[in-house]
């Protein structure tokens, strides 16, 4: 019996990407470990809304980073300005994710946050910085959960991930109020992974431990870096693209068994 055979060409042959088409926002998406991350999703062929509150030039060139990659369609990541922790801006946020692409949103990462700079005590910490802390790093995944539990794409697919610390684990000084708002998110989305039984949704969070990054860096002395260097095993301080990949991992169906979880990627430090 013959069998018949096809011959397809160089120029036929196509690689469908793990998160092809796929709708992603990344809040603080501009900078930092929200920056990667936008650019690992994107690279895995997610569409991105990149979310930025204060500097649109980081958040644009991003945007131009992905849009320009040249193994990619073009206008496949736009930029939005929204504070999180402001109700009304977040649901804009997500209406602008859906108008942008025409299509239900499949992943939310939060990655915004602050830190204060000067590290105080929590005894020297002022009660109007404790409340700004709380606005970004609490209220604000606070509110992107609630309307992405309320319109992330059902049945499959669905998957929020919020960055934290693994200084919840390690409760070091001087970061008292930054530490209690990543604890209170830690908390909120292992309930929300247990909330949304029956919709494919997953809830996680991913945990860095110290980071080089701007905001890593600001306000310490190079004695304070040196240290956080040295509790390490692997000796050196995390890169954002130790982290990007986690996400991504989550982000697509290879990590669907992966729910109510707190993964901290710090390279042993806690």
């Amino acid at each position: 019996m013959a069998t018949e055979t096809t011959t397809v060409s160089p120029s036929q042959t196509t690689t469908t990407l793990p998160l092809h088409d796929r709708v992603a926002i990344v809040t603080g998406g501009s900078r930092g470990i929200g920056k990667a991350i936008a650019l690992h999703l994107a690279s895995l062929g997610a569409k991105l809304v990149v979310n930025y509150n204060s500097n649109s030039t980081h958040a644009d060139l991003v945007v131009s980073e992905i849009n320009s990659d040249s193994n990619s369609d073009s206008n496949r990541a736009i930029a939005f300005k929204a504070d999180v922790s402001d109700a009304a801006q977040v649901k804009s946020l997500f209406d602008a994710a859906e108008s942008a692409f025409g299509s239900p949103i499949h992943i939310f990462v939060n990655s915004a946050g602050i830190l204060d700079a000067t590290y105080p005590l929590i005894s020297a910490t002022a009660v109007e910085e404790f409340d700004r802390t709380l606005a970004v790093n609490t209220r604000g995944p606070f509110l992107c959960c609630r309307e992405a539990a309320n319109r992330l794409k059902r049945g499959g697919g669905g998957r929020i991930i919020c960055l934290t610390t693994s200084l919840v684990a390690s409760l070091q000084p001087r970061y008292g109020a930054y530490t209690a708002s990543k604890a209170a998110v830690e908390a909120m989305v292992k309930i929300l992974a247990k909330e949304l039984k029956g919709t494919g949704i997953t809830a996680n969070c991913v945990a860095p431990g110290p980071i080089a990054t701007e905001m890593f860096y600001e306000g310490k002395s190079e004695e304070m870096v040196k240290k956080a260097v040295e509790v390490n095993p692997l000796e050196r301080l995390g890169e954002v693209e130790d982290v990007a990949p986690v996400v991504g991992f989550l982000a697509g169906d290879a990590g669907e068994w992966v729910n109510g979880q707190i993964i901290r990627v710090n390279g042993g430090y806690v």
